[in-house]
């Protein structure tokens, strides 16, 4: 894999990055059916991203049949769907894996010839491994906790005390967990901020209100809770119920209820990689590469920070999903 880098001076917009396989070849001709392997549904991040996929699909006549693992921490069940995606037929299978190294050494005997494109997470394989990889659709994670940081930074410079800050990053180890704590530490380095507590816990809404809970009755005087949208969500509710709506939340990444919290003034920030456009991109990259082995950059994929004082100009249809939908897991022509 390519090693990613993001220039301080980002501090708006981050490019999508697309990475190479090692070869291509043409696999079919529409209509092609493709596989989608999500490491869960469990808050509105991926719906979104599954909208994407589900609409362009249907725009591009083809079939889509969609898995979620669940968890992260599932790594044996999304290891079955990856060999279901293979078996069903996929002539391609746009995987968000669970975690960046979980088909280091094994993506082929699970997929065999399969072409596979990493969606939003990604994949780090070996030379044995890498060829089977055709593209990354996605930014990096690094780049949504560089943004993150910058702004808390700056908040930081303003405050006459150090900002004491406690962490609700999502599961350890697992999707972009560590790439976005990296570009936080990175842009909060030599500011005054105190990070008191980190609290890990999958993003599950009753995981993280308990640990929102627990937060809240062991630890005084916090400035900000900093965290994934799940956590962030719950803290939006049980900041309000216990009368501590002073504390400052930022997320990690956008959902509906972050989106919300913004335009309500209950979360101060929280970057947007456009998981619709990246929904929608995994398609067209997967059905260029089965047409003539190219792959279709006409998608740009970005970051942007958003506040409650920028949200004026924010094309929400590129981000989330409509209020009414529902997850989809088959579409057909």
């Amino acid at each position: 894999m390519l090693t990613r880098s993001f220039p301080s001076t980002s501090l708006t917009k981050l490019a999508l990055l697309i990475t190479f396989g090692m070869s291509a070849s043409v696999w079919a001709q529409p209509p092609a059916k493709l596989c989608a392997v999500y490491p869960h549904l469990k808050d509105s991040y991926w719906l979104s991203v599954n909208y994407g996929m589900v609409d362009e699909a249907r725009r591009q006549n083809i079939t889509l049949r969609v898995l979620e693992s669940g968890s992260y921490n599932n790594l044996e069940k999304q290891q079955e769907q990856l060999t279901n995606c293979h078996e069903w037929g996929a002539d391609a299978i746009l995987l968000g894996s669970v975690s960046p190294t979980a088909y280091r050494h094994d993506l082929k005997q699970l997929t065999e010839d399969t072409p596979v494109f990493a969606v939003v997470n990604y994949l780090e394989l070996d030379k044995h491994n890498q060829p089977l990889l055709k593209s990354t659709i996605g930014v990096d994670w690094y780049g949504m906790g560089l943004l993150s940081g910058q702004f808390l930074a700056n908040q930081a410079r303003s405050a006459d005390k150090p900002l004491r800050v406690v962490l609700l990053p999502g599961p350890k180890s697992s999707g972009g967990t560590k790439p976005v704590l990296q570009g936080f530490y990175d842009a909060i380095d030599d500011q005054d901020i105190d990070i008191i507590a980190t609290y890990w816990g999958d993003n599950d809404k009753e995981l993280q209100r308990n640990l929102i809970q627990k937060v809240l009755e062991k630890y005084q005087d916090i400035d900000y809770l900093y965290g994934s949208a799940v956590a962030i969500e719950a803290a939006i509710s049980e900041l309000r119920d216990t009368d501590q709506q002073d504390i400052g939340l930022i997320a990690t990444y956008l959902s509906h209820g972050v989106y919300r919290g913004l335009v309500r003034n209950k979360v101060e920030f929280a970057p947007t990689d456009h998981m619709v456009l990246q929904g929608r991109a995994s398609i067209r990259q997967a059905i260029s590469y089965l047409k003539d082995g190219s792959l279709d950059n006409s998608i740009p994929i970005s970051i942007n920070g958003l506040t409650p004082g920028n949200l004026k100009n924010f094309e929400q249809q590129q981000s989330l999903s409509p209020s009414e939908y529902r997850p989809t897991f088959f579409s057909t022509p």
